[in-house]
């Protein structure tokens, strides 16, 4: 299985959302990691044939997808940052209406929506109005449609959005066990999401990818240190404006930094590992997970 990106690019008037962008995918899981606004739902609805690019191709197996058209679709799964769905309907009724859509028979689609809902923990909300879901449950609700036809490529748009640390987990777990055998691709702004489940995780800024690879060779390739210091409340914001600081945390005689910098920035600065979200913060110049949703482009 191949998925070909090759200089995508897409604009919006004057602004270019995507620029360029070139990558190749296989098996696994990939995590696109970015601010609000980098592109990544640009970029997402193109490789799910909502929107053509400008100029550029995306190729599955060396064969154009716009080509294929509804062969290629058959093999997709999308999980959009918002989809849509009729208040009234239970949750059983709601995904038969979809796999209808999707054009599966109804004995295999009921079949596959058991499987499913046992699998997203939704099995005893089944009769559940859609209109009384919490937000978590919506997003199980939405992976099992995206997985209703057993799709080759799974593609999820920021699907976090609005979950508690419990949701989030319980999320990461099922995208872990839905991987095997299939490509994977998650859109979010929140480290956490992507950290230990991405086996290449691909960093965007301003329609563009600056960097690729695992967790360790990104934050391997942090040219700076990462230092613990200890400072006066009053000195917060001289070190905010000299220096990244990733996680600022209130102790009692102060405040501990975490500075990323060539050398240390006081005397009593500690040297730690650094972490995902410290080069997240290097490369995008921004702390990650500052605004829990924001519309994107």
């Amino acid at each position: 299985m191949e998925l070909k990106m090759n200089t995508l690019t897409k604009e919006f008037q004057t602004l270019r959302a995507v620029n360029g962008i070139s990558y190749t995918m296989h098996n696994g899981v990939y995590g696109l990691l970015g601010v609000n606004g980098a592109g990544k739902t640009t970029l997402m609805r193109m490789l799910c044939t909502l929107m053509k690019p400008d100029s550029g191709s995306i190729t599955w197996n060396g064969v154009d997808i716009f080509k294929l058209d509804g062969e290629y679709r058959k093999l997709l799964g999308y999980l959009p940052q918002e989809f849509g769905f009729y208040p009234e309907f239970s949750v059983y009724d709601y995904l038969m209406y979809i796999a209808s859509i999707k054009g599966l028979r109804p004995t295999t689609a009921k079949k596959r929506i058991e499987t499913l809902l046992s699998q997203v923990g939704m099995s005893k909300a089944r009769n559940k109005k859609m209109k009384k879901l919490s937000g978590g449950m919506k997003r199980r609700v939405g992976i099992a449609q995206a997985m209703l036809n057993d799709p080759k490529i799974l593609i999820l748009d920021e699907p976090t959005a609005g979950l508690d640390p419990n949701e989030r987990i319980r999320f990461r777990n099922l995208i872990s066990e839905l991987s095997e055998d299939r490509m994977v691709l998650l859109s979010t702004h929140i480290v956490s999401d992507i950290e230990y489940i991405a086996n290449e995780i691909l960093l965007m800024k301003d329609g563009s990818l600056t960097l690729s690879g695992t967790a360790e060779e990104i934050i391997a390739s942090i040219p700076e240190k990462i230092w613990n210091c200890t400072v006066f409340k009053s000195e917060i914001s001289n070190y905010m404006k000299q220096y990244k600081i990733s996680n600022i945390k209130t102790v009692a005689d102060g405040a501990q930094l975490r500075v990323i910098s060539l050398e240390s920035p006081c005397e009593h600065a500690v040297l730690e590992s650094a972490t995902l979200e410290d080069a997240f913060l290097y490369y995008f110049g921004e702390k990650a997970e500052v605004n829990e949703y924001d519309a994107e482009i």
